[in-house]
């Protein structure tokens, strides 16, 4: 079942419960781990690694690459790394990022400033289609070049820059274009500067906070951060247990909100404050949400998350929670959709270069329960009602995005309106046990394997 396709029918509500689950491991420290493990010196050893297929892309692309990676066993990771620059490939060997905008990205990043690379980089069909403008800019200002020129989209040829110099970068709501300007600034001659406009996830500046003489982080008068990257340093080798996820969290904490007289804990969840603007926004809407049992761990918070049933009150999510809660976004449209009153979700313009147009995307499967959606550029207008027909059927073509489909089957459980999701392989990209934990807490679903 690992790589055939498959359609998910959902045709039943979910009855109460109570229960204690954990997640599939974090996406964005899995494939960090072995990006940076990979530029260090010595071993690194990662446990409760996500394996995932956006993980096992990151990992291929790494091999390709000359890097000795070994799984002791299940989850369990050592990376040999050989220091900055140590990166080589045949020219034009191909990369095959797949599903994954993350090892995409970052891996351009460390490419763009390893002199002596010429290679391809491509991905599935879905990242194929996502506009890389801003990561061709990005990268060009180090130095790096991509063929063909004026061409947005993968699949690009890379080639990196002889003799890379720091750079100056303004860093938006993409943490991932920050993430490559401070891994390519990590090979760079001299001080790449990176000036936060907007604190978007600091994954990997965590986890080069582990090598002091690369890394320092200061606040500006404006009260941004200022991240100052020391080209051509040493990288100490990594220790990193791999925490849940809390977007992979977010799905079973919108299907216990709503799921009357439920309750659910989950268990050794990441709670980076940057990562729980979803969680912050429903708690002010009424969400009976608890953290508890935090530690600090390897400079993340790592902690449980206690989810009781909860009467919500209509969404004002205005732009600011955008970057704490990018990835959650499909599923806070579904909780809007089943919340009486109008919610609203502002500076939300990103989400139409993801994996699909999540806005459009979403729209189109909540007007199939008979919801109403108002939605631009910018923002989306949702008219929540608390009563749905249970006679359509929500149909979702291959759009190759897991958190729609994902959505989608929190929203059928929730309805009890039958759901057909074409192949739903791709969740395997972030949340490989989704279907195993909402078979644990009583939802019914079936398998069509695609011939």
């Amino acid at each position: 079942m690992l790589n055939k396709s498959f359609s998910l029918l959902v045709s039943k509500g979910i009855n109460s419960y109570n229960k204690i689950i954990r997640v599939d491991s974090d996406k964005s420290i899995s494939i960090r781990s072995f990006l940076i493990g990979s530029i260090s010196h010595n071993i690194t050893e990662v446990k409760n690694v996500l394996e995932s297929f956006d993980v096992f892309s990151c990992i291929d692309c790494l091999r390709k690459l000359g890097v000795k990676i070994i799984k002791i066993k299940a989850k369990h990771y050592l990376i040999h790394g050989k220091g900055l620059g140590s990166f080589y490939a045949k020219k034009n060997t191909i990369l095959n990022c797949g599903n994954s905008g993350t090892t995409a990205r970052l891996l351009v990043g460390l490419l763009s400033t390893n002199p002596g690379i010429q290679i391809k980089i491509k991905g599935d069909h879905s990242l194929n289609k996502r506009n890389m403008r801003k990561l061709i800019e990005l990268m060009s200002e180090f130095g790096a070049t991509f063929l063909p020129r004026n061409k947005n989209n993968f699949p690009l040829t890379l080639i990196s820059s002889e003799i890379p110099l720091g750079i100056k970068y303004m860093a938006g709501v993409s943490a991932q274009l920050k993430s490559a300007a401070m891994l390519a600034g990590l090979n760079a001659n001299g001080v790449t500067n990176i000036v936060e406009v907007r604190q978007s996830r600091n994954h990997t500046e965590n986890m080069l906070l582990q090598s002091t003489s690369v890394l320092k982080i200061k606040k500006n008068k404006k009260k941004e951060n200022h991240i100052k990257i020391f080209g051509k340093n040493y990288l100490n080798p990594l220790k990193i247990n791999v925490g849940g996820d809390p977007s992979s969290a977010a799905f079973f904490t919108a299907l216990t909100l709503l799921t009357p007289h439920s309750s659910l804990k989950i268990k050794n969840v990441g709670l980076n404050s940057r990562r729980i603007g979803f969680y912050n926004l429903l708690k002010k809407h009424g969400a009976k949400i608890k953290f508890k049992n935090i530690k600090n761990i390897n400079h993340e918070k790592i902690g449980d998350i206690e989810i009781h049933s909860s009467k919500l009150k209509a969404i004002n999510a205005n732009p600011t929670y955008y970057v704490s809660a990018t990835d959650e976004y499909p599923i806070l449209f579904v909780v809007a959709a089943l919340t009486k009153g109008t919610s609203i979700f502002k500076g939300i313009e990103d989400l139409a270069n993801k994996e699909s147009n999540r806005i459009e995307e979403m729209r189109k499967i909540l007007k199939q329960i008979g919801v109403k959606c108002v939605s631009s550029k910018n923002e989306m207008k949702i008219f929540g009602k608390t009563k749905i027909k249970k006679t359509d059927l929500i149909r979702v073509p291959n759009l190759g995005d897991h958190r729609i489909c994902m959505s989608t089957v929190i929203l059928s459980l929730l309805t009890g309106v039958k759901a057909k999701i074409k192949n739903f392989e791709t969740v395997r990209t972030s949340s490989p046990s989704f279907l195993h934990i909402i078979k644990s807490l009583g939802g019914k679903f079936e398998i069509k394997k695609t011939s």
